[in-house]
Protein backbone atom coordinates (compact mmCIF):
# COMPACT_ATOMS: atom_id res chain seq x y z
CA UNK A 1 0.00 0.00 0.00
CA UNK A 2 1.57 3.40 -1.14
CA UNK A 3 1.88 6.49 1.17
CA UNK A 4 -1.90 8.15 0.26
CA UNK A 5 -3.71 5.09 0.47
CA UNK A 6 -2.18 3.94 3.84
CA UNK A 7 -2.89 7.74 5.20
CA UNK A 8 -6.45 7.49 3.55
CA UNK A 9 -6.95 3.79 5.09
CA UNK A 10 -6.14 4.73 8.11
CA UNK A 11 -8.13 7.77 8.52
CA UNK A 12 -11.37 5.96 7.16
CA UNK A 13 -10.65 3.36 10.35
CA UNK A 14 -10.27 6.72 12.60
CA UNK A 15 -13.27 8.46 11.52
CA UNK A 16 -15.72 9.83 13.56
CA UNK A 17 -18.70 7.37 14.51
CA UNK A 18 -21.23 10.41 12.59
CA UNK A 19 -20.25 13.12 10.05
CA UNK A 20 -17.18 13.71 8.96
CA UNK A 21 -15.45 15.94 5.89
CA UNK A 22 -12.13 15.30 5.15
CA UNK A 23 -9.26 17.39 3.01
CA UNK A 24 -11.85 18.00 -0.08
CA UNK A 25 -11.33 20.16 -3.09
CA UNK A 26 -13.16 21.38 -6.06
CA UNK A 27 -13.18 23.08 -9.00
CA UNK A 28 -15.13 25.38 -11.03
CA UNK A 29 -13.00 24.60 -14.47
CA UNK A 30 -9.88 25.50 -13.36
CA UNK A 31 -10.65 27.80 -10.53
CA UNK A 32 -10.00 26.04 -7.31
CA UNK A 33 -12.89 26.77 -5.09
CA UNK A 34 -12.64 24.48 -2.40
CA UNK A 35 -9.03 23.89 -1.15
CA UNK A 36 -8.57 20.59 1.52
CA UNK A 37 -11.80 22.03 3.81
CA UNK A 38 -12.07 19.50 7.03
CA UNK A 39 -14.76 19.15 9.60
CA UNK A 40 -16.67 16.91 11.60
CA UNK A 41 -20.35 17.11 12.89
CA UNK A 42 -21.71 15.28 15.85
CA UNK A 43 -25.11 13.88 15.48
CA UNK A 44 -27.99 16.32 15.97
CA UNK A 45 -25.66 19.12 16.25
CA UNK A 46 -26.34 22.19 13.58
CA UNK A 47 -23.16 23.44 12.02
CA UNK A 48 -22.64 26.98 11.02
CA UNK A 49 -21.01 27.16 7.77
CA UNK A 50 -19.91 31.06 6.96
CA UNK A 51 -17.69 33.40 5.31
CA UNK A 52 -17.80 36.56 2.92
CA UNK A 53 -19.25 35.89 -0.71
CA UNK A 54 -17.03 33.66 -2.92
CA UNK A 55 -15.38 31.90 0.30
CA UNK A 56 -16.69 28.36 -0.96
CA UNK A 57 -19.37 27.73 1.72
CA UNK A 58 -22.04 26.88 -1.34
CA UNK A 59 -19.18 24.81 -3.25
CA UNK A 60 -18.45 22.95 -0.01
CA UNK A 61 -22.10 21.89 0.29
CA UNK A 62 -22.62 20.82 -3.16
CA UNK A 63 -19.21 19.40 -3.35
CA UNK A 64 -20.60 17.10 -0.48
CA UNK A 65 -23.72 15.81 -1.45
CA UNK A 66 -21.95 15.24 -4.91
CA UNK A 67 -24.64 17.54 -6.79
CA UNK A 68 -23.83 19.13 -10.18
CA UNK A 69 -20.83 21.38 -10.16
CA UNK A 70 -18.32 21.35 -8.67
CA UNK A 71 -17.93 18.22 -8.06
CA UNK A 72 -15.23 16.55 -5.13
CA UNK A 73 -11.84 15.89 -7.21
CA UNK A 74 -10.12 14.56 -3.84
CA UNK A 75 -11.48 14.10 -0.30
CA UNK A 76 -13.77 12.10 1.87
CA UNK A 77 -16.99 12.48 3.04
CA UNK A 78 -18.13 9.91 5.57
CA UNK A 79 -21.78 9.79 7.31
CA UNK A 80 -22.23 6.82 10.24
CA UNK A 81 -19.34 4.65 9.08
CA UNK A 82 -20.46 5.07 5.25
CA UNK A 83 -18.17 6.55 2.27
CA UNK A 84 -20.66 8.84 0.63
CA UNK A 85 -16.79 10.58 -1.64
CA UNK A 86 -17.57 7.51 -3.32
CA UNK A 87 -21.25 7.44 -4.18
CA UNK A 88 -23.06 8.68 -7.00
CA UNK A 89 -25.56 11.48 -5.91
CA UNK A 90 -28.45 9.52 -5.66
CA UNK A 91 -26.75 6.88 -3.98
CA UNK A 92 -25.44 9.60 -1.28
CA UNK A 93 -28.99 10.73 -1.29
CA UNK A 94 -30.40 7.16 -0.40
CA UNK A 95 -27.72 6.76 2.40
CA UNK A 96 -29.05 10.06 4.37
CA UNK A 97 -27.52 13.13 2.79
CA UNK A 98 -30.14 15.72 1.64
CA UNK A 99 -29.03 19.34 0.20
CA UNK A 100 -31.61 22.41 0.28
CA UNK A 101 -30.38 24.65 -2.38
CA UNK A 102 -30.22 28.03 -2.51
CA UNK A 103 -33.28 28.22 -5.30
CA UNK A 104 -35.23 25.45 -3.18
CA UNK A 105 -36.16 23.26 -6.19
CA UNK A 106 -39.63 23.65 -5.91
CA UNK A 107 -41.22 21.53 -9.04
CA UNK A 108 -43.39 23.34 -11.38
CA UNK A 109 -46.78 22.30 -12.13
CA UNK A 110 -47.13 20.45 -9.44
CA UNK A 111 -49.03 21.20 -5.84
CA UNK A 112 -47.39 21.01 -2.73
CA UNK A 113 -48.75 17.82 -1.81
CA UNK A 114 -47.44 16.57 -4.95
CA UNK A 115 -43.99 17.70 -4.67
CA UNK A 116 -44.04 15.72 -1.39
CA UNK A 117 -45.58 12.79 -2.64
CA UNK A 118 -42.87 12.92 -5.45
CA UNK A 119 -40.23 12.73 -2.46
CA UNK A 120 -41.48 9.72 -1.40
CA UNK A 121 -41.78 7.42 -4.47
CA UNK A 122 -38.55 5.17 -4.07
CA UNK A 123 -37.09 4.02 -0.37
CA UNK A 124 -35.93 5.03 2.00
CA UNK A 125 -39.38 7.13 2.99
CA UNK A 126 -38.92 9.43 6.23
CA UNK A 127 -41.73 11.44 8.10
CA UNK A 128 -45.11 10.95 6.63
CA UNK A 129 -47.10 14.17 4.59
CA UNK A 130 -49.11 14.18 7.70
CA UNK A 131 -46.25 14.65 9.89
CA UNK A 132 -44.83 17.43 7.74
CA UNK A 133 -48.18 19.35 7.96
CA UNK A 134 -47.98 19.35 11.52
CA UNK A 135 -44.48 20.62 11.78
CA UNK A 136 -45.81 23.23 8.84
CA UNK A 137 -49.46 24.35 9.04
CA UNK A 138 -49.30 26.65 6.29
CA UNK A 139 -48.47 23.61 3.74
CA UNK A 140 -51.36 21.67 4.84
CA UNK A 141 -53.84 24.66 4.31
CA UNK A 142 -52.22 24.89 0.68
CA UNK A 143 -51.69 21.35 -0.19
CA UNK A 144 -53.76 21.68 -3.08
CA UNK A 145 -51.57 24.86 -4.58
CA UNK A 146 -48.86 24.61 -7.21
CA UNK A 147 -45.66 24.88 -5.25
CA UNK A 148 -44.11 27.33 -7.66
CA UNK A 149 -47.12 30.36 -6.65
CA UNK A 150 -46.50 29.71 -2.82
CA UNK A 151 -44.67 32.60 -1.41
CA UNK A 152 -40.51 32.87 -0.34
CA UNK A 153 -41.29 31.62 3.03
CA UNK A 154 -43.51 29.17 2.14
CA UNK A 155 -41.17 27.72 -0.34
CA UNK A 156 -38.67 27.37 1.51
CA UNK A 157 -40.93 25.54 4.01
CA UNK A 158 -41.90 23.02 1.25
CA UNK A 159 -38.24 22.48 0.33
CA UNK A 160 -37.32 21.53 3.96
CA UNK A 161 -40.48 19.54 4.26
CA UNK A 162 -40.05 17.61 0.75
CA UNK A 163 -36.33 16.63 2.45
CA UNK A 164 -38.11 15.12 5.47
CA UNK A 165 -39.94 13.31 3.33
CA UNK A 166 -36.91 10.89 2.35
CA UNK A 167 -34.55 9.15 5.31
CA UNK A 168 -32.58 11.40 6.04
CA UNK A 169 -29.55 11.77 8.61
CA UNK A 170 -27.57 15.07 7.22
CA UNK A 171 -29.46 18.04 5.85
CA UNK A 172 -27.74 20.52 3.96
CA UNK A 173 -28.94 24.09 3.66
CA UNK A 174 -28.09 26.93 1.40
CA UNK A 175 -28.92 30.37 2.46
CA UNK A 176 -33.00 29.18 3.86
CA UNK A 177 -33.15 32.85 5.21
CA UNK A 178 -32.38 34.57 2.10
CA UNK A 179 -35.24 37.09 1.13
CA UNK A 180 -37.54 35.87 4.08
CA UNK A 181 -38.88 38.24 6.57
CA UNK A 182 -37.97 38.03 9.90
CA UNK A 183 -41.26 36.60 11.33
CA UNK A 184 -40.52 34.16 8.41
CA UNK A 185 -36.72 33.43 9.35
CA UNK A 186 -38.13 32.93 12.77
CA UNK A 187 -40.41 30.01 11.91
CA UNK A 188 -38.06 28.55 9.87
CA UNK A 189 -35.25 28.85 12.96
CA UNK A 190 -37.91 26.91 15.43
CA UNK A 191 -38.86 24.29 12.90
CA UNK A 192 -34.57 24.02 12.92
CA UNK A 193 -35.14 23.41 16.71
CA UNK A 194 -37.65 20.88 16.31
CA UNK A 195 -35.68 19.05 13.54
CA UNK A 196 -32.67 18.97 15.71
CA UNK A 197 -34.33 17.22 18.65
CA UNK A 198 -35.16 14.49 15.99
CA UNK A 199 -31.42 13.47 15.92
CA UNK A 200 -31.01 15.06 12.67
CA UNK A 201 -27.67 16.85 11.69
CA UNK A 202 -27.47 20.00 10.19
CA UNK A 203 -25.08 21.96 8.01
CA UNK A 204 -26.33 25.89 7.02
CA UNK A 205 -24.88 28.15 5.02
CA UNK A 206 -25.93 31.72 5.60
CA UNK A 207 -25.18 35.17 5.17
CA UNK A 208 -26.90 36.07 8.01
CA UNK A 209 -24.27 35.15 10.14
CA UNK A 210 -25.60 36.28 13.59
CA UNK A 211 -28.83 34.26 13.25
CA UNK A 212 -27.20 31.39 11.87
CA UNK A 213 -24.54 31.66 14.76
CA UNK A 214 -27.66 31.96 17.46
CA UNK A 215 -29.06 29.11 16.15
CA UNK A 216 -25.62 26.54 15.74
CA UNK A 217 -23.54 24.46 18.28
CA UNK A 218 -20.90 25.33 16.22
CA UNK A 219 -19.14 26.96 13.57
CA UNK A 220 -16.88 26.47 10.75
CA UNK A 221 -15.50 29.80 9.03
CA UNK A 222 -14.33 29.51 5.06
CA UNK A 223 -12.28 32.23 3.76
CA UNK A 224 -11.12 31.63 -0.08
CA UNK A 225 -11.93 27.85 -0.22
CA UNK A 226 -9.99 26.88 3.38
CA UNK A 227 -10.88 26.29 6.79
CA UNK A 228 -9.93 29.55 9.43
CA UNK A 229 -11.96 28.86 12.10
CA UNK A 230 -13.45 25.68 13.64
CA UNK A 231 -15.15 26.19 17.00
CA UNK A 232 -18.28 26.74 19.02
CA UNK A 233 -20.58 29.27 17.80
CA UNK A 234 -20.84 30.92 20.64
CA UNK A 235 -16.76 31.73 20.58
CA UNK A 236 -17.64 33.57 17.20
CA UNK A 237 -20.04 35.78 18.80
CA UNK A 238 -17.43 36.83 21.36
CA UNK A 239 -14.77 37.56 19.14
CA UNK A 240 -15.45 40.79 17.24
CA UNK A 241 -12.09 40.52 15.56
CA UNK A 242 -13.01 37.33 14.01
CA UNK A 243 -16.23 38.48 13.22
CA UNK A 244 -14.99 41.65 11.29
CA UNK A 245 -11.95 40.25 9.55
CA UNK A 246 -14.05 37.41 7.74
CA UNK A 247 -17.87 38.20 8.49
CA UNK A 248 -17.88 41.56 8.07
CA UNK A 249 -20.27 41.69 11.16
Amino acid sequence: MNAELAKNANHAANAPAYFSVYDIHAYYGESYIVQGVSFNVHEGEILALLGRNGAGKTSTLRAIAQVGSPMMTKGEVWLDHQAIHTMKSYTAAQAGISLVPEDRRIIQGLTVEENLQLAQIAPPIGWSIERIYDLFPRLGERRKQEGTTLSGGEQQMLAIGRALARDIKVLLLDEPYEGLAPVIVHEIERTLRLIKEQGITTVIVEQNAVAALNLADRAVILDTGQVVFDGTAQEVLDNETLRHEYLAI
